[in-house]
């Protein structure tokens, strides 16, 4: 089968499309013949061993401290089920399935557990729709929902509103019941608002200190600010939610959460099969949907994670696995 591998950590010429060894389901396990993955920041920071601030170290001895330990990327797919392994009886062969995994999308077969992240793709949902989807949704959803603690009629404020995570926690935050200002830059206005933002920052304009406008909750999804930056945007009671983080947010949450009431709060998204449930309900009741930038063969995945890297994406970049 044909994988996208890199053995060494760099820049996008580090990747490799090579044949590989088509993988077996073990007890417990499916094997998806997967139609469409994509390229993630996630991928790209594993790529290049760009960890954010403290991560670098535990980083490296999570994924490899000279090289990658496991040679193929990627984490949300979509494809049709291939063979089930023992004792396997929620899927069929030739289900149209979509999921996340860790590692080890960017190829033309991948194993997943059948318990994990992974659930038939919702009627009237395509397969390259539904690759689109995992990534951002859950962690928008889970950022939104168990880091931010968002409830109904409060503000938020999601910085980088464009972009891979950023398109879906604007949806998500208005799923939710609160009122979204979207900040990107002024190209993109009209793409966050047609997400369900009702207000718009440009951020090559306007900085956030700024605004007159006081948010329950700020969500950022890009490491574009900081939370000295944010405080004088919060409600007195206000939480501000950075996806990417180091050991000074480290810091600063903690003196946050014991002298002020205005709070910095850091975690790391999981991925579940019922977070994933609640994205793919949200699409069937049709408040949410996935946003596809553009679509890539896999053969070219070094143009996408090209794109990736500008930051200046809206949506999911695809890749096309057949094409």
């Amino acid at each position: 089968m044909k994988a996208a591998v890199y053995r060494t950590y760099g820049g996008p010429e580090v990747v490799r499309i090579e044949e590989t060894v088509r993988p077996e389901p073990g007890p417990g396990e499916i094997l998806v013949r997967v139609a469409h993955g994509s390229v993630t920041t996630a991928d790209w920071r594993l790529r290049a061993a760009a960890f954010p601030g403290v991560l670098a170290i535990p980083g490296r001895l999570m994924f490899g401290l000279r090289a990658p330990r496991q040679p193929v990327l990627g984490s949300e797919f979509a494809g049709h089920v291939a063979a089930l392994g023992a004792g396997v009886t929620e899927f069929a062969p030739g289900q149209a399935v979509f999921g996340f995994v860790l590692q080890g999308a960017h190829a033309d077969y991948l194993v997943v557990k059948a318990s994990g992240a992974v659930l038939p793709v919702p009627d009237g949902l395509d397969l390259s729709e539904a690759a689109a989807l995992p990534f951002g949704g859950l962690s928008a959803l889970v950022f939104l929902r168990d880091f931010a603690q968002l409830t109904p009629g409060q503000r938020v404020l999601v910085v980088g509103a464009s972009g891979g995570v950023g398109a879906y926690a604007v949806q998500i935050a208005r799923a939710m019941g609160a009122e979204v200002t979207g900040v990107a830059s002024g190209a993109h206005e009209g793409f966050v608002r047609s997400l369900g933002a009702e207000g718009f920052v440009d951020y090559r304009r306007q900085s956030l200190r700024g605004l007159e406008t006081r948010f329950d909750a700020v969500i950022d999804t890009v490491g574009a600010t900081d939370f000295a930056a944010v405080r004088a945007v919060l409600t007195p009671r206000g939480v501000f939610v950075p996806l990417n983080f180091g050991l000074r947010e480290i810091g600063q949450a903690l003196w946050a959460r014991v002298f002020r009431r205005k709070r910095l709060r850091i975690g790391v998204s999981g991925d579940t099969k019922a977070d994933l449930s609640v994205l793919a309900g949200w699409v069937v009741e049709g408040r949410l949907r996935p946003v596809i930038d553009r679509r890539f063969p896999l053969a070219e995945i070094r143009a996408a994670y090209a794109l990736v890297e500008t930051r200046h994406r809206q949506g999911a970049v695809l890749l096309d696995m057949a094409a």
